[in-house]
């Protein structure tokens, strides 16, 4: 896990971000309902948790940009968070408490969510008070120390002082700190990129007819579980046929035919980072002409795209270089007939950040060494698409994950196979799921 000093440095730097005589704040997620009293598991605001380090619910952040009085001591920073509840935490698990977040989190200031009336945030002094509310709150107002409760309790509170809020620089600032990883960052990102290769590599092994799209995607998330990921860090997509072509297709339940390509774009979620990886195989082991023609195309465009991912290159360059290689190859299978057309197929960007967030924040501007993106061209030509026939249901997308250096970009998903000779060798391999029946 990161430490406490990681959290407590992020906070700084956001301080010294937000300029004179201004108040940032930050709100926990709010706990989100699957059905009567089932709730969806928790999962943390990536912000929040980039600043605190707290997983818990019904929580808030404040950082002052100088220190301001509180309760009689001069504070630079608050954090209300939810009381101990014995009687709650039988069900749902232990909570840290206020005595807890100051003890594991080192936070100095620390007040119960129900004390907010009683001492309520030093806001009054600041000009500018920044504030990134949780969106989707479907729990009941009213509840002392509840997250809606101190929302309902900011904006009294704001009126009252006769402030307006704003977030759009807050939001600037903290993508500008969160598109720069840290090593800490990095050995936490690059666990998360191994786990995913190992399940990938077993369901390329395992692949064959008869299979549903759904068991392969349960033999890579099996190694999620087995290596410590908590959980997918997106809805896993396992497409095979027609549905190779659907970008972001998650149901996942058609039974994989021997001519079908299977696009698996999965990534293992660990201690809050995610990875993001793509590999595009064909269903009965072997390449068909035309795959082949269609998938190192999209190969081709990615290494092009790779080359370009180096600091102090636009962002977009690496999407332009495989966009220019996509509609040029398209153009010479006589799929198209003119460059311009290729959006037809190749109708996504190429790249974007990664990080606590499978679409992390940033700014788009130059890549800076520390930045992590994806490379990911593809090409999707589903049926009925305005061409030979033979290209029907090919869809093909090759992704990896890209960490900007000083010098070559590191491709940090690059120990799993993408070429067509490696990926027909790995999928002869035997795996212990041969024998599951």
């Amino acid at each position: 896990q990161l430490p406490p000093s990681f959290h407590q440095q992020r906070r700084e730097l956001l301080r010294k971000k937000l300029g004179p005589s201004t108040c940032a704040v930050i709100f926990a997620n709010p706990i989100r309902n699957r059905s009567n009293d089932v709730d969806f598991q928790y999962s943390q605001d990536p912000d929040f948790y980039y600043l605190t380090g707290l997983l818990e619910p019904n929580s808030v952040l404040f950082i002052f940009s100088e220190p301001v009085s509180f309760n009689g001591a001069m504070i630079d920073e608050l954090i209300y968070v939810q009381d101990r509840d014995l009687k709650k935490e039988v069900w749902n698990g232990r909570r840290l408490g206020v005595e807890g977040v100051k003890e594991k989190l080192q936070f100095k200031t620390v007040v119960s969510g129900k004390q907010w009336k009683d001492s309520p945030p030093p806001i009054e002094s600041f000009t500018k008070v920044l504030v990134k509310y949780p969106t989707d709150i479907r729990e009941k107002s009213g509840t002392s120390g509840s997250l809606n409760t101190m929302v309902y309790n900011l904006k009294e509170t704001l009126q009252d002082a006769g402030k307006e809020f704003a977030a759009g620089s807050l939001m600037n600032a903290l993508a500008s700190l969160r598109q720069i990883k840290t090593p800490e960052e990095m050995v936490l990102m690059q666990k998360a990129v191994d786990i995913t290769l190992q399940g990938l590599s077993e369901a390329i092994k395992a692949c064959k007819p008869g299979m549903t799209e759904y068991q392969a995607q349960a033999i890579v998330e099996f190694y999620f579980k087995h290596k410590g990921s908590e959980y997918p860090g997106y809805g896993s997509i396992s497409g095979s046929g027609i549905n190779s072509c659907v970008l972001h297709y998650v149901t996942n339940r058609k039974v994989l035919e021997p001519n079908d390509m299977l696009l698996m774009d999965m990534g293992a979620e660990y201690h809050g980072y995610t990875a993001d990886v793509t590999r595009t195989i064909p269903v009965d082991g072997t390449f068909s002409e035309e795959q082949k023609a269609i998938y190192n195309l999209v190969l081709e465009a990615q290494l092009a795209g790779i080359e370009k991912a180096v600091k102090g290159n636009k962002f977009n360059d690496p999407n332009q270089a495989a966009k220019d290689v996509i509609a040029k190859g398209l153009v010479k299978l006589g799929i198209i007939s003119k460059p311009e057309q290729s959006g037809v197929y190749f109708n996504h960007g190429t790249s974007h950040y990664l990080g606590l967030e499978v679409h992390d924040p940033g700014l788009y501007g130059p890549l800076e060494p520390g930045m992590v993106i994806t490379v990911e061209p593809g090409i999707y030509i589903p049926e009925g698409s305005d061409c030979d026939k033979k290209w029907w249901n090919i869809g093909v997308r090759i992704e990896d994950d890209v960490l900007i250096t000083d010098n070559q970009p590191f491709v940090m998903s690059d120990a799993l196979p993408k070429t067509i000779e490696a990926l027909e060798e790995l999928m002869q391999q035997p795996t212990l799921f041969d024998q599951i029946k």
